[in-house]
């Protein structure tokens, strides 16, 4: 329906009505950005839980070590120095005792525990002799029971001073070879990462950290941890993608063709149970099939990572809903799909009949 020229005489107030051009514009913006958002709320969008966390080593072996002393004593002298690399085996810190002649005493009160040990021997010796010859003629009817009773608690008395002195020999034997180990060495190769200077000429109690020892050539993981609300749904083989601290990156979480510098992984293992602040850990491992990871000298053990672990693909306007109802990842399209496969399930049956 149109308004003529000579219809528009009897409204004045609508002919008198002569809007500005920049009021039509932003109408007409207003109109296209409304079309916009409503057409954006169904554009398909990849959900993500986010989380957190580092670069370790998968080998519990390979991660960072403390060198600790095995006896108490004073620090007398490190043969290493902080970034120094070493091998298993290699010197790192001698340890003397407060007593510099204590090991001296030891050998000492050694000698004299084996001279018992020796003299008991060789009374046992004796005692058994003794007991064999009084059987004898105690079975001819020489001799006394009682004589033939003695000699048989001799040989056990000298069984018990003999079991008696062997273990306070080993007893000393265990005190030479903990005061032995004044050398502490390194357990496996590595680079020297901290000394602890203060422990120098210091006294210091079995157990204490003098080194640590953080080792190179190693097998990378990335352990994330991400809100035990999305855990649930967080399984093996989930991809992941990454970003590696230092290194530039630049990507839409729902969005992962936009991605640049963003590296691939997939999740390893899940831990059953949260730390004390409620997150749950993850273990990423590399993605088979995609470009490596960056190369060790650039991305340590301990650098920083932020991951986005991907679920399946839903609405942008799904994703709205969920985030602000603060639901889990496919919150009820498990349940959707378990449907849709039992269905098939049973119509295959069906045809199959």
């Amino acid at each position: 329906m149109t308004i003529s020229a000579s219809h528009l005489t009897h409204f004045r107030s609508l002919a008198s009505l002569n809007p500005p051009r920049l009021v039509i514009v932003v109408a007409w913006l207003i109109f296209v950005g409304l079309c916009l958002a409503i057409a954006i709320l169904f554009v398909p969008w990849r959900q993500t839980a986010q989380g957190g966390g580092q670069v370790i080593s998968l080998d519990p072996d390979d991660r960072p070590q403390q060198v600790s002393s095995l006896v108490e004593g004073r620090v007398d002298r490190f043969f290493v120095q902080d970034g120094q690399l070493v091998n298993a085996g290699d010197p790192i810190v001698k340890v003397v005792d407060l007593d510099p002649n204590f090991l001296e005493r030891l050998a000492a009160e050694k000698a004299e525990v084996q001279a018992q040990i020796a003299a008991v021997e060789q009374a046992r010796a004796v005692a058994s002799i003794d007991v064999g010859r009084t059987g004898q003629l105690f079975s001819e009817g020489l001799a006394a029971r009682r004589d033939y009773e003695q000699t048989q608690i001799k040989v056990a008395d000298a069984n018990a001073k003999l079991a008696e002195a062997r273990a306070k020999l080993k007893q000393i034997e265990v005190r030479q070879m903990r005061q032995s180990a004044q050398i502490v060495t390194a357990p496996r190769g590595g680079r020297i990462q901290n000394l602890n200077a203060q422990a120098g000429g210091a006294l210091i109690s079995a157990g204490t950290v003098l080194a640590t020892i953080a080792p190179e050539q190693i097998e990378r993981a990335v352990e994330l941890f991400v809100d035990g609300r999305d855990i649930p749904l967080v399984d093996r083989g989930r991809p992941v993608r990454l970003e590696f601290e230092g290194f530039p990156a630049f990507q839409f979480s729902g969005w992962p063709a936009f991605a640049v510098g963003i590296y691939d992984g997939q999740v390893r293992s899940v831990d059953p149970t949260p730390r004390t602040d409620g997150l749950y850990r993850v273990l990423v491992e590399p993605r088979p099939g995609k470009p490596a990871w960056p190369d060790r000298r650039f991305v340590r053990q301990g650098g920083k990572v932020l991951g986005w672990i991907q679920g399946d693909n839903v609405t942008v306007g799904y994703e709205l809903w969920r985030q602000l109802n603060d639901f889990p990842l496919n919150f009820g399209q498990d349940q959707v799909a378990q449907k849709a496969q039992e269905t098939s399930g049973k119509s295959s049956i069906e045809k199959k009949k």
